[in-house]
């Protein structure tokens, strides 16, 4: 059950399809639940039913509000909660295992009722963490009833559970936090890349540098959602401290913080920031390749709320990664593993902008970072990996 698939761009529900897809190839009879496309690029209807050999796609036929607003997306939410029900309700001879996304965030709760009505077995996979976004978000107080209902709410779900997925080691402490003695298994399973679709581009070959006019400069790129949860603040602080030298910053993509970028840019007469649109699928081993450095961030407040999947194509491009998160963050552990990159504390451009300079300085610096990140890749979060680490957890569910 998930709100978001393609032709959907949305990382949740690309990741979802990749799994459901592994799953079908090795002999699982897998249905999904999913709604109509809203952050497709041109296309706002899909197929209400698809069969692709054992595999069953199922579309919502309710239509999408507006998908950008907070407002929007809590009412298109809440619709497809109400199908997601009505729809495994009548189903519900046909499933012998739920798993459930938090694409919408309260969607866990079916799975709850599922299994409170139909004893239907059901498995928690968490992307975001939820009422924590809000509340680290200031968007709710810890005190409001909401927020207290909603926790109460999750350890139930939680305690139900055949098992909970979760994408961080700090998400399992956050969820041990809010539930201490939970018996349930809490599995830390990472995102994956499919390293056979994204895959390094040199810039000398790459078209996508040329389509877009990119300077030949060193190029420092962030591509991905630039939302309330991620810290553009001192990726632009650094853009700022760099904005006489030969160092540009690409921004690819959407969400609640380009109008920031964009007024920074302005204010600060940047003539080193180019921002261009999500990328098609198929362009991105071109579009993560275009720069020489990848950046990656998780706004302060929110490590183990959640967890970028961002990271994991930089890494299959073999570019360096510099990644702006909080002191005890998961990527801190996979960046000292990997030896791909650094990391630099909340607020510290200063620090970031001189890395970067280091890494124009020293190409061959960058290149070794740049290596080791797809050799790191390769050894560990390729989808072939990661698919298997979920069909252990959906078999030992099911027995």
């Amino acid at each position: 059950m998930t709100e978001f698939y393609p032709p959907d761009y949305a990382a949740t529900g690309q990741l979802i399809d990749e799994l459901a897809r592994s799953l079908e190839c090795n002999g699982w009879d897998v249905d999904v639940f999913t709604s109509q496309p809203g952050y497709a690029f041109d296309q706002q209807q899909a197929d209400k039913k698809q069969q692709i050999g054992s595999l069953t796609i199922k579309r919502s036929s309710s239509a999408r509000f507006i998908p950008s607003r907070i407002r929007g997306k809590a009412i298109n939410g809440l619709i497809f909660f109400i199908r997601s029900l009505t729809h495994t309700l009548w189903h519900r001879n046909n499933q012998d295992l739920l798993l459930v996304t938090t694409a919408p965030p309260f969607l866990p709760i079916l799975a709850y009722l599922n299994k409170l009505f139909c004893n239907k077995s059901y498995v928690c996979l968490i992307y975001d963490l939820y009422p924590d976004v809000l509340q680290e978000l200031n968007i709710l107080p810890a005190h409001h009833w909401l927020v207290r209902c909603w926790i109460g709410i999750n350890k139930l779900v939680w305690r139900n559970a055949q098992s909970v997925i979760v994408l961080s080691t700090t998400m399992k402490q956050r969820i041990l936090n809010h539930s201490p003695g939970l018996k349930t298994p809490i599995h830390v399973i990472h995102n994956w890349i499919d390293v056979e679709k994204i895959y390094p581009v040199a810039k000398a070959d790459n078209w996508f540098i040329r389509a877009n006019n990119l300077p030949d400069k060193f190029t420092v790129v962030y591509s991905g959602n630039l939302g309330r949860c991620h810290d553009l603040e001192t990726i632009m602080e650094a853009a700022r401290l760099l904005k006489e030298k030969a160092v540009q910053f690409v921004f690819i993509g959407g969400g609640a913080k380009v109008s920031y970028c964009q007024q920074e840019v302005q204010a600060h007469q940047l003539s080193n920031c180019t921002f261009l649109p999500y990328q098609d699928k198929k362009d991105l081993p071109f579009s993560l390749s275009s720069g020489d450095l990848s950046l990656v961030s998780i706004a302060e407040g929110m490590e183990g709320v959640v967890v970028p999947s961002k990271v994991y194509g930089m890494l299959a491009v073999g570019r360096p990664i510099a990644a702006i998160c909080e002191e005890n963050s998961y990527i801190r552990s996979m960046c000292d593993q990997g030896q791909f990159g650094q990391c630099f504390n909340n607020g510290d451009g200063e620090n970031l902008a001189n890395f970067i300079l280091d890494l124009a300085k020293d190409q061959n610096k960058a290149q070794i970072m740049g290596q080791n990140a797809r050799n790191y890749v390769e050894q560990n979060f390729t989808a072939d990996i990661i698919t298997t680490k979920y069909r252990e957890v959906l078999t030992s569910a099911l027995n």
